[in-house]
């Protein structure tokens, strides 16, 4: 990632995007600066890595990069924990509703390193070294060791981000006193082994109760009595996890319904002092005990995450000394095992539990603000709109993107900062509110998995969506290494995705019909090739700005893309039917249409059935086929239903192998473009 902003909200902010796209390295940053984790040369952008060397060979220390992270912080003059922050920061201007922090990873004595460089790998008679700086600094620590972490305080002017620097010790304390920030990893591993890379269950309960809640105190005579201590231990597990037992239970997991959950004492007084505790799933009506490796991943990673979120919230509302103004929990790919529904709710669950113990701390307003990576279209559905960050690959800032070979590059986009434009349908002016919220319940009622696509393909409905994959492996095979979002939105609505996906960069096909109508009355449908005959496809006629058939035919398939919003629109063009002898151009003006035009012979051969007799002559048959599909007795879905059950090869239909294969193009060029960022 070169340069982005990020605004995070108030309470949840989700990360999406394809794999690879720089979520992870957003979190990563946050960690190396403020979670303990060393950087490594890697964590330097590709170019910047170039330019470290570049230093290794001159000497030139305006070649020298830094890694740095700005946080704003949001606060209120009249909370009396402002002067904690306040007194560290005495430059700032009369407006003190937001302080600013700039961490900078940069080389401590670039004249040092160098040196000690080219002591260890003196050039050769050509200039060339063993080993570049960069090769250098990633081995036996030494990026440690010439690199370390400045602090500066911000000023946000007008013109210009002043900066103001402070000794290391003042740096770490205003950061302490401004933000604490804890980490749920991807990598879990919740299971019953007690090896180095597993995390037991019981582990986590005994180490929650070590560090939360009261602790017991147990009779010496318990070393004589092991039975009836464990039974007191027992007792004293079940009244102080109880709190956080109904918040597990309420956590909506099928396999909890039958069963209860019990913490037990199982070991020696000695070691049960030391808060070891095995986890129970207990069938109360039949006093059944089975231990936790009887039940699935799924499960335990859910009673996993409650337990360190809840952790961390309690250790930061139980700081009685300057505790930071604000906590931020990082909690990444929560989805991980989780069956569907159990995504969907999986933040309003966690909020219950952060709202319940802060309500039973005495101050409800004492929660974090929560930053969630996720692949799941589940997860994502169940929040507003407004709180997603959408990462996109790209290039870097200058680079020609028709001409790089690699993305190592990351744009961040806002969904909070998207605002469709206006727009017609049916002849009526959607506002932009209205735009949007059309948007907002669409994604909502499809789970829609655009955020995580490579492209997006805009279809007409069930027919296209049914054949789309059969038509991608027949014409477009390499398509099937891509990801793709397939968004069944009929031709009077592709246009209204249009602004959306030009928002977020993610190339686009629309695949629509040409939807021909008589030019006068009410438009009743007519066959394509009727003289005079307009589109009734409100994209069509958004896309291209023309209104009749005529024009849409003469359209060439280089006016069908249209590089700068990086998308193709494509839709039924003549087809020249031969049959011995005879020959007979026809236009479709639908799907159905197209696809029978262009395998008549599997028609005439019985291969494909429509329920009708289809005449001899070309021109009678075209008649009937256009009749045929447009009445109401006509089922589209059984249709494509029996051509994904024939026998015989079919082909597709010519205008969907246009844009397929421009998408195909389209996605190479990205490809060729791959990135070496970390998802």
């Amino acid at each position: 990632m070169e340069c982005v902003n990020i605004k995070v909200e108030d309470d949840e902010t989700v990360f999406v995007g394809p794999n690879n796209s720089g979520k992870t390295s957003a979190t990563a940053i946050f960690r190396c600066f403020l979670g303990g984790k060393d950087f490594k040369v890697h964590d330097f952008s590709v170019t910047k890595v170039d330019d470290i060397n570049a230093f290794g060979n001159d000497g030139n220390k305006d070649h020298l990069p830094t890694i740095e992270l700005d946080l704003w912080f949001s606060i209120n003059p009249d909370n009396i924990a402002f002067g904690r922050a306040f007194t560290l920061l005495p430059r700032l201007s009369d407006d003190f509703s937001e302080v600013g922090v700039r961490l900078k990873y940069e080389v401590r004595n670039p004249a040092k390193m160098h040196a000690d460089y080219t002591a260890a790998y003196p050039a050769s008679d050509d200039g060339t070294r063993k080993r570049t700086l960069a090769q250098f600094l990633n081995t036996d620590k030494n990026l440690k060791q010439y690199f370390n972490i400045t602090y500066y305080s911000l000023e946000s002017t007008d013109d210009e981000i002043a900066e103001t620097f402070l000794e290391s010790k003042e740096g770490k304390t205003l950061l302490q006193e401004l933000v604490r920030i804890d980490f749920v990893d991807a990598q879990r591993n919740v299971d019953d082994d007690e090896g180095s890379r597993s995390s037991r269950l019981s582990t986590a309960f005994a180490a929650f109760y070590k560090k939360n809640l009261e602790q017991a105190e147990v009779a010496e005579a318990a070393h004589l009595v092991i039975d009836e201590n464990n039974q007191k231990l027992t007792e004293h597990y079940e009244k102080h996890f109880s709190g956080l037992m109904k918040v597990i239970k309420s956590l909506g997991v099928p396999s909890i319904n039958d069963r209860d959950l019990k913490i037990v004492s199982s070991l020696s007084p000695e070691t049960a002092l030391q808060g070891n505790t095995e986890l129970l799933y207990v069938d109360s009506s039949r006093e059944h005990e089975l231990p936790e490796a009887y039940n699935g991943l799924g499960f335990k990673n859910l009673i996993y995450m409650a337990i360190q979120i809840s952790h961390f919230h309690l250790q930061w509302m139980g700081t009685e000394k300057n505790r930071p103004l604000c906590q931020l929990i990082f909690v990444e790919e929560p989805e991980v095992h989780l069956h569907a529904q159990v995504q969907q709710t999986f933040i309003t669950n966690i909020w219950n539990i952060i709202s319940n113990a802060a309500k039973e701390a005495g101050d409800e307003a004492l929660v974090p603000q929560f930053l969630v990576t996720t692949h799941s279209s589940h997860i994502l559905d169940a929040v507003d709109f407004a709180k997603v960050r959408y990462f996109q690959r790209c290039e870097i800032q200058g680079e020609d993107r028709n001409a790089v070979t690699t993305f190592n590059s990351s744009k961040v986009h806002s969904l909070r900062a998207f605002q469709p434009e206006a727009i017609q349908v049916d002849g009526k002016e959607i506002d932009e509110n209205g735009a949007l919220n059309f948007l907002k319940r669409y994604l909502k009622l499809t789970h829609c998995d655009l955020f995580f696509a490579d492209a997006a393909i805009l279809v007409e409905g069930t027919v296209e969506k049914l054949l789309l994959q059969k038509m991608v492996e027949k014409d477009a095979p390499k398509l099937c290494a891509n990801y793709l979002s397939i968004l069944e939105v009929g031709g009077a609505y592709a246009h209204r995705f249009a602004g959306l996906l030009h928002f977020l960069n993610i190339p686009y096909l629309i695949i629509t019909d040409l939807d021909s109508v008589e030019a006068t009355g009410r438009h009743p449908v007519c066959r394509g090739d009727t003289p005079g005959a307009l589109t009734s496809n409100a994209s069509l006629k958004k896309f291209f700005d023309v209104t009749t058939v005529e024009e849409l035919i003469a359209l060439t398939p280089e006016q069908k893309v249209n590089t700068e919003d990086d998308h193709c629109v494509v839709f039924q063009t003549d087809v020249q039917v031969v049959e011995g002898d005879n020959q007979f151009q026809m236009r479709p003006r639908t799907l159905e249409e197209a696809f029978v035009f262009q395998n008549f012979g599997l028609l005439r051969g019985g291969a494909l059935v429509l329920g009708i007799t289809i005449p001899e002559g070309l021109a009678d048959a075209y008649e009937d086929i256009f009749q045929r599909v447009k009445s109401s007795s006509f089922k589209k879905t059984e249709f494509a239903l029996d051509v994904l059950a024939a026998t015989e090869d079919w082909d597709t239909p010519s205008y969907i192998v246009e844009g397929l294969q421009w998408l195909e193009s389209r996605l190479s060029s990205d490809s060729n473009a791959s990135t070496l960022l970390e998802n």
